[in-house]
Parts: structure tokens; sequence; C-alpha cells
């Protein structure tokens, strides 16, 4: 295992709402020194979720919302912050309802992603929702966002849906398929 680099200095370098940009000041085991900037939560806890909620054996919820870093709207799972305190599964019950409509009678935490671990330290946590029902609480976000399914035997299609680009989601959604295929709970 390697010898992680030695930090020689750290400092917030940029602040927004969100996010810091901290510069780190890093030498390492072979003498070499470098500096890295990266985006640093200011939240706390473990900072988002990701909700796989299937509606039935094989169709995964889908809700369409404005993205700004692509200035487009985009098909995706629902997510959202996870509140300071606040339970992992908690959390992913109170996005999906916020965000689709449907409440989960069973939650089950299945893995945590990166998005780009070179300059974010941001994880998300990755819930497969089931056993929905209705029901919809109040979020935060500006509109209403639309809500479509997609059948898990049909990921190939979506990946090719000009509205569809989000790299965890896809990567949740091969996730739960496999994982589903595997507990027989699915057929290919």
């Amino acid at each position: 295992m390697r010898e992680k680099p030695t930090v020689l200095a750290r400092e917030i370098v940029a602040r927004s709402r969100l996010f810091a940009v901290e510069e780190l000041q890093l030498r390492f085991s072979n003498g070499v020194e470098r500096t890295y900037e990266r985006l640093a939560s200011r939240g706390s806890g473990y900072g988002a979720v990701m909700i796989v909620a299937m509606q039935d054996a094989e169709h995964v919820v889908l809700i369409e919302e404005y993205c700004a870093g692509t200035d487009d709207y985009q098909l995706s799972l629902p997510k959202g912050l996870i509140e300071p305190g606040e339970d992992v599964l908690v959390a992913a019950d109170r996005e999906l309802k916020e965000e689709a409509g449907f409440g989960a009678r069973r939650l089950e935490l299945l893995t945590e992603l990166s998005l780009s671990p070179g300059y974010m330290s941001q994880r998300i946590q990755v819930v497969l929702a089931t056993d929905l029902y209705e029901e919809r609480l109040p979020g935060d976000e500006p509109e209403p966002m639309a809500v479509s399914k997609v059948n898990l035997r049909e990921l190939l299609t979506l990946i090719q849906h000009p509205q569809f680009s989000e790299g965890r989601a896809l990567a949740a959604l091969y996730l739960v398929r496999d994982l589903l295929v595997q507990r027989g709970e699915l057929t290919l």
C-alpha cells in the first residue's frame, strides 16, 4: 500500500454558498511537491443521497429537473442533501417524497459513490427503495419535477437519450440491475 502524501499547507482560497475551494500543498513519498485544488463540501455528515426507486419488479422512477451545470433539463434519479444529523435512509425517503411523490416501505443502503475524486471530496450514498406508495412532501425545488420511469432491461436505450448524462445515476442503475439479477428478482 502506498504512503499518502504529506500535507505541507492547506488553505481555503474561495467560498460559495455550497462549496469551498481548498488548495493543498503536498509532498509525495518520492520528494516531489505539488499544489492541488479541490472542491470541499461545506456541509457535514454523509453529504448526499441518490435513490433507485423501483415502481415494480423492473421499472425505476426517473425525475426531470433543470441542471445549471449543463444548462438543460436532465433525466436522473431522485437525489438530494442529507440534513445535519439525519439518517441516510430517512433522507432517502424524504427526498423521494419531495422529488417524485413516492415514499418507500423498504430502503436499503447499497454503496457510496464519488463523482470526481481527483477534484471533489463529495460522496453520494446510493439507496434502493422498494414497495413504493404515493406521498408527496413539499421540497426546495423551484418548480415541480416531471416523473417518468425506465425499464432496467433498457439501460442501453437510456444511455442514448439526449437528456440523460449523469454518470452516478447510470452507475447506480447498473448496480441495482445486476444486484436484482443476482438475487433472482430480475431476469434479463
